[in-house]
């Protein structure tokens, strides 16, 4: 996603005279400390781990000058686990072993408000640290009895779990989910439609915990953000052509607010187009 929004805005800078480039990182957390030594202009970002960062909360250890520029595709998450290990809600999850994600990812910023709206805590369960593709494998070996996985819909790491065996997805508690819609603005009720995957029959009730935000540094000039936010905003279509995500390019979601204050320079394009309808 952000190699195809590199790509786009390069391809129409005009006048600004731009170099842009896409780098790879290990995501959000590094992105945020990047961002905040200027090492980069912007990046891409999950809301929930940016949420707590320009917070300074849980293991941020200060207030990070991050600012949104645009909410992207949202990542639906779930909890899942082989249909043979007996493993039905969320409660039964205790005590078992459970992928959580990449060690250093951030992915706690999501999982553990999950975990405490429905009774529990890492405490209460064993997890384990590995990447999308590598719970797939514990899964399939019996290493793990649940992992919890996302993206855009669909997101090939649960494509791949439900090609290889019968899998249940674990459905969030529906009480559990108004209480962190309540209190976390990532968090967002979203429906993954029936036969999205093998084996799948019914529609289920996910959640969207955390969009990819397009970030930068408070520190960003007006006019920057302002030329980039047009940029992109106006050829999004192109975006689209290179990848699915920048479907999310749109008057409706972009805007979203997801926790993180909008920089001045994307605010400034969006009252513009007349799509800016907060104070």
């Amino acid at each position: 996603v952000g190699s195809a929004i590199a790509e786009v805005v390069q391809a129409n800078v005009g006048e600004s005279n731009w170099q842009i480039t896409a780098e790879a990182t290990k995501g959000t957390q590094e992105n945020i400390h990047r961002l905040d030594r200027s090492e980069i202009d912007l990046a891409l970002a999950n809301a929930a781990i940016t949420f707590f960062a320009v917070r300074g909360q849980g293991k941020w250890e200060k207030q990070y000058p991050i600012q949104s520029v645009m909410t992207l595709a949202p990542n639906i998450a779930l909890f899942i686990t082989p249909a043979r290990s007996g493993i039905q809600s969320m409660g039964d999850l205790r005590g078992k072993r459970v992928v959580v994600g990449p060690a250093g990812a951030g992915f706690e910023h999501f999982v553990e408000p999950i975990l405490k709206a429905h009774g529990l805590s890492y405490s209460d369960i064993q997890p384990l640290n590995d990447t999308q593709a590598g719970a797939v494998a514990l899964l399939a070996d019996g290493s793990a009895d649940a992992a919890f996985l996302g993206g855009a819909v669909p997101t090939a790491s649960i494509t791949q779990a439900c090609a290889s065996q019968d899998i249940h997805f674990i459905p969030f508690d529906e009480t559990a989910k108004d209480d962190l819609i309540a209190n976390y603005p990532f968090f967002e009720k979203k429906t993954i439609p029936a036969k999205t995957y093998k084996g799948q029959s019914e529609a289920f009730q996910g959640l969207n915990v955390g969009n990819m935000i397009l970030v930068t540094s408070a520190s960003v000039s007006e006019d920057t953000i302002y030329e980039f936010t047009k940029t992109l905003f106006e050829h999004a279509q192109d975006v689209i052509e290179k990848h699915p995500a920048g479907r999310a390019i749109n008057p409706t979601n972009a805007v979203r607010d997801t926790g993180t204050a909008f920089h001045p320079g994307a605010i400034r394009y969006f009252k513009e187009i007349g799509i800016w309808k907060k104070d």
